[in-house]
């Protein structure tokens, strides 16, 4: 026998997902996943601010790189800026950083990564030495 506890209504079923409403995910939100995604790839590194296209401080692989997202519908496009470590083959790290990109932010997202253009600011030494003044 089954009861039903009173003031409860049957459970019906969830609507349909283009019923529920929309979402929409804003360029920033993109480069910030995108910006902490690149950096999971071996020997990159963040880029320098800039002053009127000069560098201001230098470039460092501990720094975030800089991203610029365009979201479009469900496509997304990256700009990106970032250091590589020397002497690690800048064609092969950057060809690895575009393909990380592109899975990791569908990945958070559910967007399509349409293009991912890449500059790359600077090249570090793999193990930079502190020097003190003895």
């Amino acid at each position: 026998m089954t009861a039903t506890l009173p003031g409860s209504a049957p459970r019906t079923a969830p609507a349909a997902s283009g019923d529920r409403g929309a979402l929409t995910i804003s360029d920033s939100t993109v480069e910030r996943i995108a910006a902490h995604a690149v950096t999971e790839v071996e020997g990159v590194g963040g880029a320098a601010s800039r002053v009127l296209g000069v560098a201001v401080g230098g470039e460092d692989l501990d720094n975030s790189a800089k991203v610029t997202a365009k979201v479009d519908g469900a496509t997304a496009t990256l700009d990106v800026r970032i250091s590589i470590s020397y002497p690690m083959s800048v064609s092969r790290t950057t060809e690895s950083a575009r393909r990380h990109l592109m899975r990791r932010v569908e990945e958070f997202t559910g967007l399509t990564v349409s293009q991912v253009d890449i500059t790359v600011t600077a090249l570090h030494p793999a193990t930079a030495e502190t020097r003190r003044v003895q």
